[in-house]
């Protein structure tokens, strides 16, 4: 039996990572594995478990077939590892930290992947990107317009689980690992 991917985007600031780090313990006893993204920033800048590369080892790597997805945004090169595959034919439940623009590339080649946006209500999102000071005010209205047309449905041609991490992240956790213990469970039929 494979496994399922839950793959997990949403606007830089909706939470991801707090998320991910919150959840990675029940996610575990649930038979769900959280993978790493290797990216070419450096890992530690962002808070984020990954791995840090330069654009030139990302290429190496790419050219290589070390990634199952990868995909570009944001000026920075994004890669999930082949292990991402492996896990899955043995069964295991993996959760990727994915990209709202590469999610079309990676349900044409996992059609079985759960999709769940974390969504975050406009003011606090703004709040959230304000605060961080990386990006300019029209960066950071062009994220809102493109978290959007998300939310709305309308740059996506299935279903995608919303989830609100606008207020208590426990809250968050607690609503992800149920909506993935109902859909990742093995069909009935």
């Amino acid at each position: 039996m494979d496994g399922k991917l839950i793959y997990l985007m949403g606007p830089s600031g909706s939470g991801k990572d707090s998320l991910i780090d919150a959840a990675r313990e029940r996610l575990g006893e649930m038979n769900c594995q959280v993978i790493r993204r290797v990216i070419t920033r450096s890992a530690e800048s962002v808070g984020e478990d990954a791995v840090g590369v330069t654009p030139a080892e990302f290429e190496r790597r790419q050219r290589a077939g070390d990634f199952a997805l990868a995909w570009h945004a944001n000026g920075l090169d994004y890669g999930i590892p082949r292990e991402l595959d492996e896990w899955l034919k043995a069964g295991k439940h993996v959760l990727v930290n994915g990209s709202r623009e590469n999610l079309r590339q990676a349900q044409a080649r996992y059609p079985t992947l759960l999709p769940v946006l974390l969504t975050v209500r406009e003011e606090v999102l703004r709040e959230r990107l304000l605060r961080r000071g990386r990006e300019t005010l029209e960066q950071i209205d062009a994220r809102l317009a493109r978290n959007a047309l998300f939310i709305e449905g309308r740059a996506v041609d299935r279903p995608v689980y919303l989830l609100d991490n606008s207020g208590n992240l426990a809250e968050a956790v607690d609503q992800l690992l149920q909506w993935i213990s109902v859909n990742a469970a093995p069909d009935q039929t």
